[in-house]
């Protein structure tokens, strides 16, 4: 059997969040991002995307609104939300 514990003790919608970075501002714009309500982390990353950060907000209308203040954002032109179904931990 797994030793795997299943964490569901969020209330709100949690959800990975993948982007594409204007070259050049990705620092920049993650050391922002770190700054914005909902965002609990923000990762640098090599492949398809420049950036991933994780966010929670409190409903699925306050994640849309979330993801549409994100695109406003000039040094992002791409973003990818993946919605966390469940959480393990080891």
């Amino acid at each position: 059997m797994s030793s795997k514990k299943i964490l569901d003790t969020h209330t709100g919608v949690e959800a990975y969040i993948m982007m594409n970075i204007k070259t050049g501002t990705e620092e920049e714009t993650c050391q922002m991002l770190a700054k914005l309500p909902h965002v609990q982390r923000v990762d640098l990353i090599y492949g398809e995307y420049d950036a991933i950060i994780k966010v929670e907000t409190e409903d699925m209308s306050t994640l849309k609104k979330f993801t549409e203040e994100l695109r406003n954002i000039s040094n992002i032109f791409l973003t990818a939300t993946m919605l966390i179904a469940k959480n393990y931990k080891a």
